[in-house]
């Protein structure tokens, strides 16, 4: 049986294609596999699960989006294949509910999963990019139930507001920040993955896609990078029974 692993979609109603080569690769790609692990920044943002209740009356195009994408997400669990979602740090509010639209179930970041018959150590990967001090402080205060309940306490259109704001100041701190503080901490990497006792991490985060070999309490060890996907390219792991991760990018 087959596993695929993605993330860093980003999606949102500006990148249609995006969209449409996701719901094509569902279809072509997705379908009979045994799982489907979705390790966040599924969404560019997300607001709250309450977004499905506006459908077609959001003049955002988000709701409809998210219904679309649940929908699609939830042909896929009714033939059999579990999905399992995972927060970034776009889309941390998604919720029960969504999931539960979507066929699908919330996962811990991290989170140690058995593929390919092994144990494997999967998280989105922004809390590995401890230098990035700044964001390290937003991260926290993100992740915090009363602060988020803060938030989805606020009228859905302040919430949009808000969003927009936060992807704006995070698109004008990334542009100022050196690369070696946006990527992730190597020391970070080795002890999180002995604290789990593993030999493999996947993450994305970053969206610089790579395999790279590290060794672990004197073991052989290997870190995989999800990329982004874009309009024209998207990115996966692909893990058969038994069988080692495969990084493949492919076009949308």
């Amino acid at each position: 049986m087959t596993t695929l692993l993605i993330s860093d979609l980003h999606l949102h109603p500006g990148a249609p294609e995006i969209t449409d080569g996701f719901l094509r690769w569902l279809e072509e790609r997705a379908t009979g596999v045994a799982a489907l692990y979705i390790l966040g920044d599924f969404f560019e943002a997300w607001i709250g699960d309450d977004l499905l209740d506006l459908g077609d009356a959001d003049p955002t195009g988000n709701a409809t989006l998210a219904s679309r994408v649940a929908k699609a997400l939830h042909r896929l669990a009714d033939d059999g294949t579990a999905i399992r979602l995972m927060h970034g740090n776009r889309d941390f509010l998604l919720g029960e509910r969504f999931a539960s639209a979507a066929g699908a179930s919330l996962l811990a970041d991290p989170a140690v999963v058995e593929l390919g018959g092994e144990r494997v150590l999967l998280m989105h990967g922004d809390s590995l990019c401890t230098r990035d001090e700044a964001y390290m402080a937003f991260r926290a205060q993100a992740r915090h139930p009363q602060w988020q309940q803060q938030i989805l306490a606020m009228p859905i259109q302040d919430r949009l507001t808000l969003a927009q704001s936060l992807r704006q100041q995070s698109g004008e701190a990334t542009s100022n920040k050196a690369d070696d503080i946006m990527d992730v901490t190597p020391a970070e990497v080795e002890k999180v993955m002995a604290e789990h006792g593993v030999t493999t991490l996947i993450h994305g985060h970053t969206h610089r896609p790579a395999v790279h070999e590290l060794e672990i309490d004197g073991r052989p060890a290997r870190r995989f990078v999800l990329g982004d996907w874009r309009p024209d390219q998207g990115w996966e792991i692909v893990v058969e029974d038994g069988g080692e991760p495969e990084l493949r990018a492919f076009g949308l």
